[in-house]
C-alpha cells in the first residue's frame, strides 16, 4: 500500500475533477445554489475525501470500505450531472466532458478495489 494518499493516481484524478465540477455548478441558476448544486459539490468532494480517509486509516479492509463509498459518490455525481443537463442547467458537451472524466476515474477506482481484494 502507498505511504500517502496523495501518491494514489485515483486520488489525484478525483482532485482534478473537483474544480471542473465546481466551475460548472457556478453556472446554475441562483435557486439551485443550495439544492442540486450543493449536492453535486458534496458528491465530488466525497470521492477524494473517502479515498484519502480510507488510505490514511492504514487497514486494507477500511480502505476498501472507503473506496466503495467513493465509488458510490462517483455514481451519485454522475447521476446529478445528468439531472443538471435534463434541467437545462448544463449543456450536453459540458456533461459529456465530465462523464469522460468520471469514466476514467471509475476505471482507476475499480482497478484499485480489485487489486486490494483477497485472492
Amino acid at each position: 500500500m502507498k505511504k500517502n494518499y496523495k501518491d494514489l493516481l485515483v486520488w489525484q484524478k478525483a482532485i482534478q475533477l473537483t474544480p471542473h465540477v465546481y466551475s460548472l455548478v457556478k453556472k446554475f441558476p441562483k435557486e439551485e445554489t443550495f439544492a442540486l448544486g450543493m449536492q453535486i459539490c458534496r458528491a465530488v468532494i466525497s470521492v477524494a475525501s473517502n479515498i484519502a480517509e480510507g488510505q490514511a486509516r492504514g487497514h486494507k479492509k477500511e480502505f476498501l470500505q472507503h473506496l466503495n463509498i467513493a465509488k458510490g459518490s462517483l455514481a451519485e455525481l454522475h447521476t446529478q450531472m445528468i439531472i443538471a443537463e435534463k434541467l437545462s442547467y448544463l449543456k450536453h458537451e459540458e456533461v459529456r466532458k465530465v462523464e469522460s472524466d468520471i469514466d476514467i476515474l471509475w476505471k482507476v477506482l475499480h482497478g484499485l478495489i480489485n487489486s486490494l481484494h483477497p485472492v
